[in-house]
């Protein structure tokens, strides 16, 4: 069965332009256009085996929804990738404090992202 990896950003186009590298990769990919829509996702149900989340989005951005995740039992060992034009290296800590499994930095060619995602998802 395929892998389900959520991505959230406030870009129409990232989200596109993701969507279709994940999918052409192969994973299952449910979207959402910032934090609060990925937290309404995972509460009503949706189940990814990783979390791919921009850092700066109108309403609640990554870096909570990192926190708010954290929180949540059922998702306390999902990876989160970060993917942020973010290199600033106190939202890194921030991040990784928060529970960020990694931070990449955009922009970031599909090839490098589908290997950083098969070193923290085993067997994908």
């Amino acid at each position: 069965m395929a892998m389900t990896i959520l991505i959230v950003d406030d870009s129409a186009t990232m989200l596109m332009s993701l969507k279709t590298t994940l999918s052409m990769s192969g994973f299952k990919v449910e979207s959402a256009n910032n934090g609060q829509a990925a937290l309404d996702k995972l509460k009503s149900g949706v189940k990814p085996d990783l979390i791919l989340t921009d850092i700066n989005m109108p309403g609640m951005g990554g870096l909570e929804l990192i926190e708010k995740v954290r929180a949540l039992s059922a998702f306390r060992f999902t990876p989160i990738l970060t993917l942020t034009t973010e290199s600033e290296t106190t939202k890194r800590a921030e991040g990784k404090r928060l529970g960020a499994t990694g931070w990449l930095v955009k922009p970031l060619a599909g090839n490098d992202l589908i290997k950083v995602i098969k070193q923290v998802l085993p067997g994908a």
